[in-house]
């Protein structure tokens, strides 16, 4: 049964708390280095920020890792980051990747099924730096994606620790401006950046200010209680494509399920 939720206020002090529990939460699993993707986005950014502010800059390395379709533009403010905040990265390019996959599956390929190969293959290369590293990956993936599971299964979802997953995108946006992330990131229209013209909004078919207002109403509400969000202004026909798209996607929030003797009689 749900209880009525109120969202924290996002202040100086709750970037205090994240960056305590992203030191602890590293160093306790035996490590002292980060490493994380860095899109050029605000998500990636803000984990980025709050990972170099728990460890030290030195301790962190971003991977930019562009696609072949990927705008130059993302990569360009990822670099500019970089240089701003004295950020160690690498820069790992996916085109080879692409084109054995282009040569093997293309005639099979659809731009879904094209932008998990990607998003895979970054997970791939994330996780090969890290032990090479001697790091921990961290996750970039804020509430709304997790709970809509607006991300890609042993991809952009894999991680080992995430400091952003309490967080809706909205309330990343106010993360952002307390981290001083750039204008020029803060800004831009979200995009996973997998393939030409994608776009967030454009794959969820509403903005993440709709989306994040009917979710937080959704934590606040006992599911019985559902059919009242149309009473309250909400768009019937997003509220049921919100919904659906939770529920089909249920299975990605959820750690695997394992055969267990116990169920034996």
């Amino acid at each position: 049964m749900k209880t009525k939720t109120i969202r924290p206020e996002i202040t100086q002090s709750m970037i205090n708390q994240i960056t305590t529990f992203l030191h602890d939460a590293i160093t306790k699993r035996g490590f002292k280095r980060a490493i994380f993707g860095l899109s050029g986005g605000v998500d990636s950014a803000v984990v980025a920020r709050l990972c170099t502010l728990a460890l030290k800059a030195e301790n962190c390395l971003a991977l930019l890792l562009p696609s072949r379709h990927s705008n130059p533009k993302n990569l360009q403010d990822a670099l500019d980051f970089c240089t701003y905040f004295n950020l160690p990265y690498k820069l790992i390019k996916l085109e080879s990747f692409e084109l054995a996959y282009n040569q093997n599956l293309q005639d099979q390929a659809t731009p879904l099924t094209y932008g998990n190969f990607c998003a895979r293959m970054r997970m791939n290369v994330l996780y090969d730096q890290s032990q090479k590293n001697s790091s921990l990956v961290i996750g970039t993936s804020n509430k709304s994606e997790l709970m809509l599971g607006y991300g890609t299964l042993f991809g952009d979802l894999a991680c080992a620790i995430n400091p952003i997953a309490p967080f809706y995108k909205t309330e990343i946006y106010k993360l952002a401006k307390l981290l001083e992330i750039p204008q020029s990131i803060i800004a831009k229209a979200p995009s996973a950046d997998l393939y030409p013209n994608q776009s967030d909004e454009g794959d969820l078919g509403y903005s993440y200010e709709q989306i994040d207002k009917l979710l937080i109403r959704l934590e606040m509400l006992k599911e019985e209680s559902i059919h009242l969000l149309e009473k309250e202004g909400f768009d019937p026909i997003m509220t049921q494509s919100i919904l659906k798209r939770i529920k089909t996607n249920a299975f990605k929030r959820e750690l695997p399920e394992f055969f267990s003797f116990t169920s034996l009689s």
